[in-house]
């Protein structure tokens, strides 16, 4: 009995070790199996986009590669979240966009992206690096006949090497500037029958002129034995101007605005009491937070919003005046008229030669006519576009846009 007991205890064990081994042999290629399967899933995951672009390091040890801070920072700015969810998708993680890039370059490596550009004339040989010694720090515009070349030659020699000289010819002579030394080094741009509007909304993009502290945009007929342009600047930036334009002296023709002729006994000035009934809201233009367009003056700041402002097809820019407000703020501090150094407006109606009157009328009076169709144009798109804009939060505008404006509708 024992020994069939023993027998048969036997024969169970003889018969459970192959099970065992058959478990374990499952649980063998089980894990086989599994292993295999996420070994393959980690080959097709992508790394992270950063390995396309080199490190930031790299830049900011490399002092004269030319690149710009905003180069850096679009480095720095750069993550797998910036990667298009369409490129996710697609599932070929090889191929670069990245969605903070500006418009139309999101397929390159932003370290590659140059956002910004400049005036400066560069060299046809030898390394880029060393093609600029220096860098004019402000920009000064003059748009030009060549029958005002005598007061142009007068008004460039006030500005000193530290400006770039860029001339808008309207009347597609600019050869025979060439008898003036500095004509040498400005830049010339000619487009025939065209206002110095139309040439800043094409050639003065911010980012094209944001190398310059200040850029002033000026017509060819202001007298400037008593300007200065390097003083200006000092003014300018002791009372935080962003918008400006010298002082009108009292023999300038076509005198308009209180605001823009010059106070004798100031440096600068940034309002005035003006005509009985002309300033109800004494922050407002004409009384304040107001220059006229013949020779502003805008920090590189003001001049990114103004150019936004420009409408493309309004080339004469009236009315622009007073919407500069809209640029800066508080407006009535940060725009104003410098007395020190002041300007005669000669009024002479060259510009108004290049149009065609309309039945019959002289040229100039042809140019004038469009110019103040413009203004009321420019003033509707505005008061519209701000309507619109308050509509759509669903409150009232209430703020009053200038002295002008209110005063018509009172009439």
């Amino acid at each position: 009995m024992k020994f069939e007991d023993y027998k048969r205890r036997g024969s169970c064990r003889s018969f459970r070790k192959p099970n065992e081994w058959m478990r374990a042999a499952v649980k063998i290629i089980i894990c086989i199996v599994f292993g295999f399967s996420i070994g393959v899933s980690f080959r097709d995951i992508s790394p992270p986009k950063l390995k396309l672009v080199p490190s930031i390091d790299t830049y900011i040890g490399d002092k004269n590669s030319g690149r710009s801070t905003q180069t850096i920072l679009n480095v720095k700015s750069v993550s797998r979240d910036n990667v298009s969810t369409k490129a996710q998708k697609l599932g070929d993680q090889s191929q670069i966009f990245v969605s903070t890039n500006p418009r139309g370059a999101e397929r390159l490596p932003p370290a590659i992206i140059a956002s910004e550009s400049d005036l400066y004339p560069r060299r046809l040989y030898g390394r880029p690096s060393e093609d600029l010694t220096f860098k004019p720090k402000y920009l000064v515009t003059f748009t030009v006949g060549y029958d005002q070349k005598d007061n142009i030659d007068q008004a460039v020699k006030k500005f000193s090497d530290n400006f770039t000289i860029l001339l808008f010819h309207y009347d597609g002579r600019t050869n025979e500037w060439n008898e003036f030394e500095w004509s040498k080094r400005a830049i010339h741009i000619s487009v025939p029958k065209q206002a110095k509007w139309w040439y800043a909304k094409r050639f003065l993009h911010p980012d094209i002129v944001a190398p310059y502290d200040f850029i002033f945009i000026w017509d060819e007929d202001l007298g400037v034995e008593n300007f200065d342009a390097e003083e200006y600047i000092k003014l300018v930036k002791k009372y935080k101007l962003e918008i400006s334009q010298p002082g009108l002296d009292l023999k300038s023709e076509g005198l308009t605005w209180d605001m823009t002729q010059r106070q004798e006994e100031l440096e600068v000035h940034k309002k005035v009491k003006g005509n009985p009934g002309w300033c109800t809201y004494p922050h407002l233009p004409p009384c304040a937070a107001f220059v006229e367009i013949m020779a502003p003056v805008f920090s590189k700041e003001a001049w990114r919003c103004v150019w936004y402002l420009i409408q493309n097809d309004l080339v004469h820019g009236w009315g622009l005046d007073f919407a500069l407000q809209k640029c800066v703020e508080p407006a009535y501090e940060r725009i104003g008229v410098v007395d020190a150094q002041w300007i005669v407006h000669q009024g002479v109606p060259s510009l108004g030669n290049q149009g065609n009157g309309d039945d019959g009328e002289t040229r100039w009076k042809g140019v004038r006519k469009r110019s103040q169709n413009e203004w009321k144009m420019f003033h509707d798109r505005l008061f519209k576009a701000e309507e619109d804009y308050y509509k759509s939060l669903g409150i009232e505008n209430t703020v009053p846009e200038a002295n002008w404006v209110n005063m018509d509708k009172n009439k």
